[in-house]
């Protein structure tokens, strides 16, 4: 992948040291170049003991089950994750125990956003010395009233100047109340060091959209849900970030390759099977459902660190029969 963009509108200043605009751009297109994102990505979830440690030993075994599905590579501290739930130790520690048994020719993207610039710029450092090959930044959103595009603009841009490893940028309206504006998304792709955007919205025109204004900026879109995996292939996205990625795998990636060999008729049988369970481990019942439905699976989900409350008999039936009326249970 050739990467030709040039940053222009900000001054790349880092913890206080002004760089070379002409090397920052240099170094940042190489580092972006060598990246190809295309694929599916579980963001995987974080295991917990009875009293709520990270379960580091079930975390391991999870990976180890992953390692026999072609993902292209695992998204660690994403939302799906429990991100906001663990101490900034334990997420780089997490960061670095899925370094260790990844295999070196899959990708770890790590999620490092925060709500301040200097935090998120902080914790990205952190992130890629941890192992990460890619960090994945979250819309900082308490103040959602002032994060215009201007704010955001800024935000990104600042992160990205900064960051040893490529960035993506992460949209997930449900979660933030707050969608990364078109003309932000447009500007940011022309920065060196920014790699992509993973939109969670569902909005396949925007996404279309964006990959067309993107096109000459070697920008890559990865759809944040399986949902609407096959449409977000229809317009353009190289892969997806799918927290049903966790439980049906393998699935995923077929309709992955179904999509990317043209065979559409398949991919559509295949896609309309997987709507009914993706909702209900994401907008419906969210990760208390996604972990409940890797126990059936064979992996290790568990119970989620509160205040995140476990299923009720009558949801853990729901989610029963969102996965059996398709055929996966």
């Amino acid at each position: 992948m050739l990467c030709v963009r040039v940053w222009r509108s900000l001054s790349p200043v880092c913890r206080g040291v002004h760089l070379s605009a002409w090397k920052l751009t240099q170094s940042h297109t190489a580092a972006a170049a060598r990246l190809d994102l295309s694929g599916i990505y579980p963001p995987i979830a974080t295991p917990f003991t009875a009293k709520e440690e990270v379960d580091y030993q079930k975390l391991e075994s999870n990976l180890q089950k992953y390692a026999k599905i072609p993902f292209k590579g695992l998204v660690v501290q994403g939302s799906n994750g429990e991100y906001p739930y663990l101490t900034e130790e334990e997420r780089v520690e997490v960061v670095k125990t899925v370094r260790r048994s990844l295999p070196t020719d899959k990708l770890l993207m790590a999620g490092s956003g925060c709500e301040s610039t200097r935090a998120t710029v902080q914790l990205t450092e952190k992130m890629a010395a941890a192992g990460a090959d890619v960090a994945l930044v979250v819309t900082p959103c308490f103040y959602k009233g002032k994060m215009d595009g201007r704010a955001l603009i800024q935000h990104f841009a600042k992160v990205a100047d900064c960051s040893p490893v490529p960035v993506v940028l992460y949209s997930v309206p449900a979660n933030t109340g707050l969608e990364l504006p078109l003309d932000a998304v447009v500007q940011l792709s022309q920065h060196p060091n920014i790699l992509g955007l993973k939109d969670s919205g569902g909005d396949i025109s925007r996404i279309g959209l964006i990959v067309h204004k993107t096109k000459r900026q070697d920008f890559q879109v990865l759809a944040g849900s399986a949902g609407f995996l096959m449409a977000a292939y229809c317009v353009g996205a190289v892969g997806g970030v799918c927290a049903l990625a966790n439980v049906l795998g393998q699935e995923l990636c077929e309709l992955e390759h179904l999509c990317v060999s043209g065979r559409w008729d398949e991919a559509r049988v295949l896609q309309q099977r997987l709507i009914e369970p993706n909702a209900a481990v994401t907008r419906k019942l969210g990760v208390p459902a996604l972990k409940q439905a890797m126990e059936w699976f064979g992996f290790h989900g568990g119970a989620c660190r509160s205040p995140l409350q476990p299923l009720t008999e009558a949801e853990a039936q729901q989610l029963r029969r969102d996965f059996s009326a398709d055929g996966w249970l």
